[in-house]
């Protein structure tokens, strides 16, 4: 069994993805092809926002919107400590601090509620992240940073093809960043990225960065990075939107079949908001404290493979241990001990997600059962 199935995607995809490629290989223009433009004009018609500009990452993403946004040293950018690092270190990076929110016990995203008291005169803008697929509380978040005059960047790394209110996820604040590494939602194979955006001055300057800072060739108006997405990986991700709405509905099918299946294991399901769903870029799950390493070792033995996205904090981690006090983001630290990922994708046998739940369910009463009162 595959953690996340890559083969059968593509083998569903394969006669699409090989034209896509092949016309790329005939026309030879490898950076800056017709497909950039192609593939920037489809995913912005898809979340509705006026402006994509694709980029060499995810991670990229999220630096080229912090320069667009002139975030610089001594600014402070509010963030979560629960996510991959590249949230925080683009923030460095741009010369900024990151400010650690705590994350809300039943979703895993930052805590809107706690965001108000954690901002300065320098504090710039905020980053939440759409954890694991689902998007944060967007309406409160924005609602905050209209009054106090911040902008906001959705981290959605994790939830393309996600809706909130209504809205797909990247279309919901200043600017949203997503990624297209191959395990994402839509990913192509290799690396790449998007910003989204329907502000037209911060649209040009996200161009302008992701070219060394070029308005026209050779002219350099703003410091700027190499930060172009591939034409052939932008070939790659228009042949997977071919069936993306499908691979959308099964994620979706598939948690709600999780959450059927889990209910009375023993486990924690995170909470999907009624406002909005859940891509489910990773299927996580909260273990009692204490039990994963052994419920790990018992998947294992059966064949499923598992993951912990993630198992260090930031505010934790060497690097940023010094932003913030180590008991300062209690929900952080305690979830840290206990989230576990399962095998999540759109090609997912129902017989196979079955036998997931069957093994954690019965690797948890076993560890249960052997565990002290």
């Amino acid at each position: 069994m595959q953690f996340i199935d890559l083969k059968t995607q593509y083998a569903a995809l394969r006669e699409s993805i090989a034209a896509r490629m092949q016309r790329v290989l005939d026309h030879g223009q490898y950076i800056m092809g017709p497909e950039v433009a192609e593939l920037e004009a489809q995913l912005a018609a898809y979340t509705g926002a006026k402006h994509c500009i694709t980029v060499s990452s995810g991670t990229e993403a999220l630096l080229i919107a912090l320069m667009a946004l002139d975030i610089r040293e001594g600014d402070e950018v509010i963030t979560t400590p629960f996510t991959f690092a590249a949230t925080a270190e683009m923030i460095v990076l741009a010369g900024a601090k990151p400010v650690f929110v705590d994350i809300e016990p039943d979703t895993c995203n930052i805590d809107a509620r706690l965001i108000e008291a954690a901002i300065t005169p320098r504090t710039k803008a905020l980053m939440p992240v759409s954890l694991y697929g689902q998007v944060a509380d967007m309406a409160e978040i924005n609602a905050i940073a209209a009054k106090h005059g911040l902008a906001v960047i959705e981290d959605a790394a994790q939830s393309f093809g996600a809706t909130y209110q209504g809205r797909r996820s990247c279309n919901l604040s200043t600017f949203g960043a997503t990624s297209f590494f191959p395990s994402k939602p839509l990913g192509c194979y290799g690396d790449g990225g998007a910003l989204f955006t329907s502000d037209d001055r911060l649209a040009q300057a996200a161009r302008e960065i992701r070219v060394h800072g070029q308005s026209k060739r050779y002219t350099h108006t703003r410091l700027g990075v190499g930060g172009r997405m591939d034409t052939l990986q932008c070939a790659v991700v228009l042949a997977k939107l071919e069936r993306f709405d499908w691979e959308i509905e099964r994620r979706l099918q598939l948690g709600a079949r999780y959450g059927e299946w889990l209910a009375e294991s023993g486990v924690q399901l995170l909470a999907v908001r009624p406002d909005r769903d859940c891509v489910w870029a990773q299927y996580t799950v909260l273990l009692p404290d204490g039990t994963r390493d052994r419920v790990q070792e018992l998947l294992k033995a059966e064949g499923v493979p598992t993951a912990v996205h993630y198992p260090i904090p930031l505010h934790h981690q060497p690097a940023y241990a010094h932003l913030c006090c180590p008991d300062c983001c209690p929900n952080s630290q305690a979830l840290a001990r206990r989230v576990m990922s399962l095998p999540m994708s759109a090609d997912l046998s129902e017989a196979d997600q079955e036998r997931v739940a069957r093994a954690l369910t019965q690797a948890l009463a076993q560890v249960q059962a052997a565990t002290p009162a």
